[in-house]
């Protein structure tokens, strides 16, 4: 899938020079990529509702409301991803192996994203400790992820793929895909797929894209594509073209239609 991947993608722009404008950068999206991940797993998130998770207003212990709401708490554990999913791309931009840092902190990621279920006793601290030990399914696909054992094998390959890749399209790409294709997790794979991609895309320079929701049916049948039929050419696509507007100035998700 390599050849393919690179001859759709633009060139890398490059590791910034200007670090803390690339972070700053990624930060001052972080309410449009919020919006649009959560909104593709169907959760009912608005721009008011994030803001007020980020800002600190969301408060489990004082507001039932909030404790029991799961827009609300699947917003608070994006943003408490986000956070670290910001510190592993300033590793990153400090030199570090991308590979590497993704293996060694996509765990810390996934239990920050469900930290606040957690906390509201809704799932246990050991329900975060690892990978899926149970099969999973998804619903309207005809994927199926790997079984238990297989998982256990693939995952500490694909990250040592990722650390060997010189290519930042390539590791962005099947970043992604790989990952959501494994499923290594009983939730939560789509929004890690994301991210993940964004931290391979860091590695190259490239603008942190978001996916619109707006495109949903696009995305799922170009994974579905690369998933079932091996062909990755409308995921890599996909994606490229995304990067590409956002490397114009004209990123294609917005918050124009959110209410």
């Amino acid at each position: 899938m390599r050849s393919t991947i690179i001859e759709l993608f633009p060139k890398s722009p490059g590791i910034p020079s200007d670090k803390a404008a690339y972070l700053q950068a990624v930060e001052d999206v972080y309410v449009t990529d919020a919006y649009h991940s959560l909104s593709i797993e169907r959760y009912r998130v608005t721009p008011k509702l994030i803001e007020r998770v980020r800002s600190g207003q969301w408060n489990s212990e004082a507001n039932k409301e909030d404790r029991h709401q799961k827009d609300a708490m699947a917003a608070r554990g994006y943003w408490q991803a986000f956070q670290v999913v910001k510190e592993s791309i300033h590793k990153i931009l400090d030199g570090a192996n991308v590979g590497t840092v993704a293996d060694e902190d996509h765990r810390d990621w996934y239990r920050e994203l469900f930290a606040p279920s957690v906390a509201a006793g809704i799932l246990n601290a050991g329900d975060l400790a690892g990978y899926r030990t149970h099969q999973v399914y998804i619903g309207g696909s005809k994927h199926v992820p790997l079984n238990v054992p297989a998982l256990r094998d693939a995952m500490p390959l694909l990250f040592e793929l990722l650390a060997n890749e010189p290519e930042t399209s390539v590791r962005a790409v099947l970043g992604h895909f790989i990952f959501v294709n494994i499923h290594p997790y009983m939730d939560g794979n789509g929004r890690m797929g994301r991210l993940m991609m964004n931290v391979m895309l860091a590695s190259g320079g490239y603008p942190w894209t978001v996916i619109p929701v707006e495109k949903r049916a696009a995305y799922m049948s170009a994974l579905e594509a690369a998933s079932v039929s091996g062909n990755i050419t409308p995921f890599a696509k996909f994606i490229a073209e995304l990067v590409q507007l956002g490397m114009d100035g004209k990123p294609a998700a917005t918050l124009e239609n959110a209410k």
